[in-house]
């Protein structure tokens, strides 16, 4: 026998036989029943692939826009708000947005106005708006400021006689003067005002010449300010050193180097009462050699010197 026919003692390699309850695969040429349609895969969890939706029929998916049954469309979902966006406030009623700020314009006055008067009680003011008007005029301006130490207490006792006799007794308003300053003016003839020293170096410092009844009330308000911050001692101080004295000269200081050729430490009170005669009127009187009024003024105030000292009228700056 050959050796193919030989028996070696190997059995042959058994076919794995396939289960009867398993139908076999079909083949990719075998037709397909009419009602097969692909199903979905799957994927294995864990494999970070995410399932694939069911597939519909186009034209099935339901209209999230149509009309419902009873007539009415269904309501358009609102734009979603990005996260850390605001959402949109109401805006706020025309006159309510106008008293707002008016309110904050007021808030913003009181600050800077106090905060003005705070610093220049320490500081003397660099400028007045009296002082900008008389550049723009081309006038220029002349100043010399001087402590009330320094300054000879005959001046400030003139300022007292002419002015504000009772400039140590009131609290910034001298509600006497100004009735009598009305009963006078009433009769006619030369017109006369009731302003304290107080008042005239909050208009002095703080505003500007005329304007009527609102300048009126801001000088009221800088005067309660500065009587309650400065003290009188400040005050007349001040006073002294920005009241206008002849055109362009502001303060008594540069107005005695003007008109006497020294400064304010040494004044006689023939000196401080031609000052004192010019300061209502400090553009039409003449501080040397005055005539008519002015001289006549001058002659009182210098006569009343004595009086505020022997009264005791100048008690609170000295």
């Amino acid at each position: 026998m050959g050796d193919q026919d030989r028996d070696t003692g190997a059995e042959p390699p058994r076919q794995h036989e396939a289960s009867a309850d398993i139908p076999p695969a079909p083949s990719a040429s075998a037709p397909r029943p009419r009602d097969w349609t692909p199903r979905a895969t799957t994927a294995q969890p864990g494999l970070g692939v995410p399932p694939m939706p069911d597939l519909r029929p186009l034209g099935e998916e339901p209209d999230p826009f149509a009309s419902t049954p009873g007539g009415e469309a269904s309501p358009r979902p609102s734009p979603e708000i990005r996260e850390g966006q605001k959402p949109a406030r109401p805006r706020k009623p025309l006159l309510r947005r106008i008293l707002f700020w008016i309110l904050k314009a007021i808030l913003l006055f009181l600050a800077v106005s106090i905060g003005m008067v705070v610093i220049y009680k320490f500081v003397p003011p660099p400028i007045t708006w009296t002082q900008i008007g008389d550049v723009v005029e081309g006038h220029g301006v002349t100043k010399r400021w001087m402590s009330i130490d320094r300054i000879d207490p005959n001046m400030a006792r003139a300022a007292i006689a002419a002015e504000d006799a009772r400039f140590c007794s009131h609290h910034g308003f001298d509600f006497a003067a100004l009735e009598q300053a009305y009963a006078r003016n009433q009769k006619g003839g030369r017109i006369r005002g009731g302003s304290t020293i107080s008042q005239q170096t909050a208009k002095n410092v703080f505003l500007f010449q005329g304007g009527g009844y609102a300048r009126k009330a801001l000088e009221a308000y800088f005067t309660v300010l500065i009587e309650n911050i400065w003290g009188k001692r400040r005050i007349m101080e001040v006073y002294l050193n920005v009241a206008e004295t002849g055109i362009g000269t502001y303060g008594v200081n540069a107005g005695s180097m003007r008109y006497f050729k020294h400064d304010a430490s040494r004044m006689s009170p023939r000196e401080s009462a031609q000052i004192a005669a010019v300061l209502p009127l400090p553009k039409k009187r003449a501080g040397i050699d005055p005539r008519g009024f002015t001289r006549r003024y001058g002659n009182a105030i210098t006569a009343r010197i004595g009086t505020v000292r022997g009264d005791g009228l100048d008690a609170c700056i000295r």
